[in-house]
């Protein structure tokens, strides 16, 4: 999953990327190099032809059922990120977007909240400690899960628990599932990854400084102070722009626009 995440950080961050964001926080470059090239191997070879086949299979409404389902737990644990932030108000609306597409959206395989008018909030534990002040720390890229920060990192674990499979206890079912999650998000990318590749001359650079400055803007709800630096370098949470974001998340960039218009062909 943390190669879907990259990618679709990465270009939804592409129209904000406008230095190189990651040249100071990229310690590891050489070693991370060669992880991002086992990925994009892994990607090119067995991810990205799957995801194909399932996309020409499978037609795009049950895709985005499918990805509905998913989203609703994501919901959920965003709603519990938002409390700890103190965001009351929007946790309290996650809360209602789960309730209303369980009970309304045929267990949220389909999207009511969002045509209320309900918005998604994405909140996830790493975005919850930098909230708290947590430094993003030296940019890495794991096998497998892609890009992250040492933040990103400790966060990990309970992000990537965050499905509807945490409350199966069958092996084969859990495997299943994950395995859906993973090609049905890859299928819904297809076109954003066929972007990705026609803009970035250093695919590596590209991704690092989108994710990095994607990230940063996660943390503060799009209004980062002036000055750079590490996202702990906004002092006491007290003073942490994000302590007054309790409604709706910041509009989303033109490359993040263009990014969901491609995740939906």
């Amino acid at each position: 999953m943390g190669l879907l995440l990259g990618l679709s950080l990465a270009v939804a961050g592409c129209a904000t990327t406008g230095r190189s964001a990651g040249q100071k926080l990229d310690p590891w470059e050489n070693w991370n190099r060669k992880v991002f090239a086992f990925n994009e191997g892994l990607d090119e070879k067995v991810l990205k032809p799957v995801a194909t086949v399932y996309s020409e299979v499978v037609p795009q409404l049950v895709r985005q059922g499918v990805a509905n389902f998913f989203n609703n737990a994501s919901d959920a644990w965003s709603a519990v990120n938002n409390f700890l932030q103190l965001k009351i108000e929007a946790g309290l609306v996650d809360v209602m977007r789960v309730g209303t597409n369980t009970v309304l959206g045929l267990g949220g395989v389909l999207d009511p909240a969002s045509e209320m008018g309900m918005e998604r909030h994405g909140e996830d534990f790493g975005q919850t400690l930098g909230y708290w002040g947590f430094g993003a720390g030296a940019y890495v890229v794991w096998p497998v899960f892609g890009p992250s920060t040492v933040r990103d990192s400790i966060a990990l674990p309970l992000d990537r628990s965050v499905s509807p499979a945490v409350v199966i206890h069958d092996g084969g079912a859990v495997t299943g599932i994950t395995l859906l999650q993973i090609v049905n998000t890859r299928a819904n990318l297809l076109g954003a990854s066929r972007v990705l590749d026609d803009i970035a001359l250093d695919k590596y650079t590209f991704v690092r400084d989108a994710y990095l400055q994607r990230r940063r803007s996660l943390v503060f709800d799009g209004e980062e102070p002036d000055a750079g630096g590490d996202d702990g370098d906004k002092g006491a949470p007290a003073e942490a722009p994000a302590r007054k974001g309790s409604g709706p998340r910041d509009a989303a960039p033109p490359a993040a626009k263009a990014a969901a218009s491609a995740a939906s062909r």
